[in-house]
């Protein structure tokens, strides 16, 4: 695939027919040759045979139907270091990009949003999964999109296709293009923000967060699951939760977040199933 606009927007494309996970295979290829990709380097393919979500979960799609791309960022260490408390930022980042540039090929931008810390939604069905790792080399960062796959291919009902959604292109050229020109100004501005500027930095991404004034419900490693509604993103890209009017608000930098009202319009027990992030 010859990927021309995804060529005029970062410095390294590389193409795979097909690949177990993007994310490793980036992070190996980096590993072995680390000078010759730059911050900002790409892997993608249509079709992941190994791809991997949050928590160990599984990332799975019919061939040729979906985008698995990585992207390296050079911001650990060096001039475009990111501070570390802020890197939890980065998968919101990555899912505020993929949330403009999907907006941009659906008729209705509002149906298309960021779902805190990780995915997009379209119509409140998960269209993109986010999954974000440290590597010597820098951040990989992994997103997946659900392209062109039918109803009957989609891995649950809580998922959705940008064909489905009756997206004006399904290229992925175009939709990768459009993600990483937004993910690149996003990155650098994090490096560097302060004050005013990280303050706008966080309501660009409040503003594009469904999450922020939903119920929702919280599910914490080794603490009881716990419901309440998610008041807003702090400094450090963290959800802030009021479980009661008594209790203090819950801060999560990490854990799994279900809006309440997907659970009453789809089946529960797959709101986190195999569609979840990519990598």
């Amino acid at each position: 695939m010859d990927l021309f606009r995804t060529k005029r927007v970062v410095p390294r494309v590389e193409w795979r027919d097909t690949v177990g996970s993007t994310n490793a295979e980036l992070s190996s290829v980096v590993a072995q040759a680390p000078g010759a990709w730059p911050h900002l380097s790409v892997l993608v393919t249509d079709t992941q045979t190994e791809g991997r979500g949050r928590l160990g979960r599984t990332w799975s799609a019919p061939a040729t139907t979906s985008m698995a791309a990585s992207v390296l960022l050079d911001v650990v260490t060096g001039p475009r270091a990111v501070p570390q408390e802020r890197w939890g930022w980065i998968p919101l980042l990555a899912g505020a990009a993929m949330t403009l540039a999907l907006r941009d090929v659906v008729a209705d931008p509002s149906r298309v949003s960021l779902k805190w810390p990780n995915d997009v939604l379209i119509d409140n069905r998960k269209v993109c999964g986010i999954l974000s790792e440290l590597t010597p080399a820098g951040i990989v960062v992994g997103s997946g999109v659900n392209l062109t796959m039918a109803e009957h291919e989609l891995p649950t009902d809580t998922a959705i296709s940008l064909a489905i959604a009756g997206a004006r292109t399904t290229d992925l050229d175009e939709i990768l293009a459009g993600y990483l020109g937004r993910l690149a100004p996003l990155v650098s501005s994090l490096a560097s923000a302060s004050g005013d500027a990280l303050t706008t930095l966080t309501d660009s991404v409040r503003g594009l967060c469904s999450t922020v004034g939903a119920t929702v419900r919280v599910d914490v490693p080794a603490q009881p699951a716990v419901s309440g509604r998610a008041l807003d993103i702090d400094e450090l890209g963290r959800l802030v939760v009021e479980i009661s009017k008594n209790r203090p608000h819950l801060v999560v930098a990490a854990g799994d977040v279900t809006h309440v009202r997907v659970i009453m319009t789809h089946d529960s027990s797959t709101r986190d199933g195999p569609h979840s992030g990519s990598g």
